[in-house]
Parts: structure tokens; C-alpha cells; sequence
């Protein structure tokens, strides 16, 4: 009975504790909740059949599990062998976690099976070619000024622990290493594009015969995905490996913090002061815009705006949609006189209401350029978008996720959907507001940043 108390005890002193909210990846006591990995894509993963991937998993672990250790507090890998990866895979979240590598040690932390918040060793001349002498704690794989290099050189000489802070929410990244912030805000790239890019077209999520800016376009990184511990040659040790999840609200207000300088308010979040045109089909709830049920029509925002930002949140119901007027005229169909509808749409709306075309689903400039699938949140919780027009060019960025980029000056309106006329493509200037079809989509936290001087 004594041995079997010393032993509960030892175990449960070797448990790490994690902060309030936050869980414990690593257990101190085994590799439960662990597989192997490697550098490969997420969505090529679940592509495979169960039968392949369970294959796969099995010889994978197995190799991670020759390489790696739990001892006590500590997770111990010799520098070889697979990567210990998550079972669980992760949305938003915020991860902190310490480690301890060998001198010359090269390491990573991939995100959503991305790679990678960079670790290694500052002073390792051969890779100074490749920027380690910059130090650890960015986004190596990603371009230029996008936090491929940190800040800041924070980095714990070898031996010593490091302690790594890593908020994920879309897919902006922001990384602090040992307190010193070593990436603000910058979005993770897509390692393995071009792959996901056959995927999405496989699986019939974007046309069957791209057009020019289709060709053009990134592949945004997953929701979802694991988080791994890359294994890169030297020995290295892990511990105190927590995570919190991160809800939709606290994800919005996180990113409407970042980058809000310049934004006005145009919503008073009581009444259409300032809004023209269908102001009798629309209705304020709860400080929300929101269309009455079967009415529509478009209403629009007093200010004639050239090139602009927009920032909301919305909210559609199970097959809501609704539709923002970029460069509204003022009058007509905004699809077509308008620079473009942006689709507002329930994501699921093919599974509730029919078929889609790629050129309809939410984000998308309609009938023109599709946007990217699957990154809203579940019906019932306000979605953040960003919206950018700058001439002919459209970026959308949903709940931290770069859905559309796409210049409609370059898009062969011989293959526009329907192939539909759309005069005020071409548009300088116009409104901007909503294109209400009949659901209850509701929005709000509308502000409006000039990007040159508005027209009067």
C-alpha cells in the first residue's frame, strides 16, 4: 500500500497544472493524445479513406514513439523520428508551452499541421544563410514582411528554457517569445498551396475550369488542424505544454483590436440615421441591423466612398442570404451596377436550399469570382469580416481568414455566371450597404475606414 501511495503521488506531482482554462497537451505521464506526423498537408490527411488513415497513423505513431519520452514534467524527443502531433485538432486558440534545445538545434510548432513558429539556435552559422541568426519564434515558411523574421532576437541561450506564448485566431498568428512579442498579427501561409488547391478543385469547391484569377489566388490554411512538435535533428525538451480554446466572441473582439486606427463607426446602433434607400424592409435588434423576414431590397450608407476598408460582423440564419452593394449607384440591381454583391450566405446554404454554383457561395464577388468555403462559425454566432476595396482590387478576410483576393479587371466576363452583364463592374466609386433577399440576416459593428478622400 505504501509503494502504491508513493507512486500515486509521484504521478500526480509530475502532472503539470495547467492555468485556469487552459488544458494539458501533455499529460506528464505518457503520449496519450498523440500521434505521429510530418510535413504533409491537413486536408491530403483527411482526404485519405479511414482504412488509410488509421494505416498510416499506426506507422507514424509508432516511429514518434521511439523517438520521444515522457519523463516527468518533461517531453523528451532525441531529435529523430516523427513528429508528436495532436489527436485533437484546434480552431482558435492560444498556446503556451517551454522548451530546452541542444546547441545548433533547429525545431518548430506547427499550427493546424502548418508549418511553423520557428525554434532554433541563433548562433548556428550554417544556417545564417537562411536567417536563424534573427532568432526564433517566427513564421519562417511565410514571404517577406510577414513575420517570416522576428521583431525582436529573444531567444535563452542553449540549455536554458524558453517559454513560447502563441495566439492563433483564423489565420493570424501573433508569437511571443520569453515575454518579447516576435510576431504581431501577421497570417500563417499555406505551406502546401498548390496540393490544397487540386484538393478544393477535386472536391468541386471552386470551378471545373478556372478563369485567370482563379489561377491567381492562394489556398487559405485550414480551420481546423493539429498542433505538431517538429523533430529536426537535436535533441530537445518540451514541458508545461497548455491550451485554451478560443470561443467566436473573444476571436472578434481579438481581431477588430488589431489594425483599428482610422475606422469610423457608421452604425449608431439605434436607428438608420445616415442609411438611404430600403430603410422600411429593415429593423433594429438588439443594436444590430437586421432584414424583416421576406423583405429586402437595398439599404444603403449615406457616405459616396471610393476606395475603402469596411469592418462588420454579421449573422445569418440556416440558408440566410443577404449581400453587401460595393459601389452601389443607388439605384438597381447592386449584382450588376454595382461594383459587385458580395455574398453574404449561409455556408451550409446548398445543404438547406440547393445547389450552388462556386461563383454564389458567401464571399464571393456574385457570378464572378468564388470565394473559399467553410469559415464561418455555426449559425446562431456573429461572424467578423474585413472587406477591401482598392480599384479593381477585392479582398475579403472572414473570421481571420483570407477567403477572396482577386482583381475584377481581370476577370473574362465570357465566363461570368449566366454570362450576365455586369456595367458597373468598373465602378470608381459608390454605397456601401446590404442587398436583403427576403432572410433575417442581422449586422453590426460597422465601421468604415477611407483609404483616399471620400466623394461628397
Amino acid at each position: 500500500m505504501r509503494l502504491l501511495a508513493l507512486l500515486a503521488a509521484a504521478t500526480l506531482a509530475a502532472a503539470p497544472t495547467p492555468p485556469a482554462g487552459f488544458t494539458a497537451l501533455y499529460n506528464g505521464v505518457d503520449l496519450t493524445g498523440w500521434r505521429g506526423g510530418d510535413t504533409t498537408s491537413h486536408r491530403a490527411y483527411l482526404a485519405l479513406s479511414p482504412e488509410q488513415r488509421a494505416e498510416r497513423d499506426k506507422a507514424w505513431t509508432a516511429d514518434m514513439l521511439a523517438h520521444w519520452k515522457a519523463a516527468g514534467d518533461e517531453l523528451l524527443n532525441d531529435g529523430k523520428g516523427k513528429y508528436a502531433t495532436t489527436v485533437k485538432e484546434y480552431g482558435d486558440f492560444e498556446l503556451t508551452l517551454e522548451y530546452n534545445m541542444a546547441p545548433l538545434g533547429d525545431s518548430g510548432i506547427y499550427l493546424r499541421g502548418l508549418p511553423q513558429v520557428q525554434i532554433w539556435d541563433p548562433a548556428n552559422a550554417k544556417e545564417k544563410k537562411n536567417g536563424a541568426d534573427k532568432g526564433s519564434g517566427a513564421l519562417w515558411n511565410n514571404g517577406l514582411n510577414n513575420g517570416k523574421f522576428p521583431l525582436v532576437l529573444a531567444d535563452k541561450a542553449p540549455g536554458e528554457w524558453n517559454t513560447l506564448r502563441i495566439v492563433m485566431v483564423g489565420a493570424r498568428v501573433s508569437v511571443w517569445l520569453n515575454g518579447q512579442q516576435t510576431v504581431d498579427h501577421a497570417s500563417l501561409e499555406n505551406f502546401y498551396d498548390r496540393k490544397d488547391y487540386a484538393t478544393l478543385k477535386e472536391a468541386g469547391l471552386v470551378p471545373k475550369t478556372p478563369t485567370p484569377t482563379d489561377y491567381d489566388r492562394k489556398v487559405t490554411i485550414p480551420a481546423r488542424g493539429p498542433i505538431s512538435l517538429q523533430t529536426h535533428g537535436a535533441p530537445i525538451k518540451w514541458r508545461n505544454v497548455f491550451l485554451r480554446e478560443i470561443a467566436g466572441a473573444e476571436a472578434n473582439q481579438w481581431l477588430a483590436s488589431k489594425g483599428a486606427d482610422g475606422f469610423r463607426p457608421i452604425f449608431n446602433g439605434t436607428d438608420l440615421t445616415g442609411w438611404k434607400g430600403a430603410t422600411d424592409q429593415y429593423e433594429i435588434v438588439d443594436g444590430a441591423i437586421f432584414c424583416k423576414p421576406k423583405k429586402g431590397g437595398n439599404l444603403y450608407h449615406q457616405d459616396d466612398l471610393t476606395d475603402f476598408v469596411a469592418r462588420l460582423e454579421f449573422k445569418v440564419p440556416a440558408g440566410g442570404n443577404n449581400g453587401l452593394c460595393l459601389r452601389f449607384p443607388g439605384t438597381g440591381n447592386t449584382a450588376y451596377v454595382g461594383m459587385c454583391e458580395l455574398q453574404v450566405l449561409d455556408d451550409n446554404y446548398d445543404k438547406v436550399k440547393g445547389k450552388l454554383d462556386p461563383r454564389q457561395v458567401h464571399g464571393s464577388a456574385y457570378g464572378m469570382v468564388g470565394a473559399q468555403r467553410g469559415y464561418q462559425r455555426p449559425i446562431g454566432e456573429w461572424n467578423f469580416q474585413e472587406v477591401t476595396v482598392k480599384g479593381s482590387n477585392l479582398k475579403v478576410e472572414l473570421n481571420g481568414f483570407i477567403i477572396l483576393d482577386t482583381d475584377l479587371s481581370k476577370v473574362d466576363m465570357a465566363t461570368v455566371m449566366g454570362k450576365s452583364a455586369h456595367p458597373g463592374k468598373d465602378n470608381a466609386h459608390g454605397f456601401f450597404g446590404f442587398a436583403g433577399h427576403g432572410d433575417a440576416v442581422g449586422f453590426r459593428a460597422l465601421a468604415i475606414k477611407p483609404l483616399v478622400s471620400d466623394k461628397k
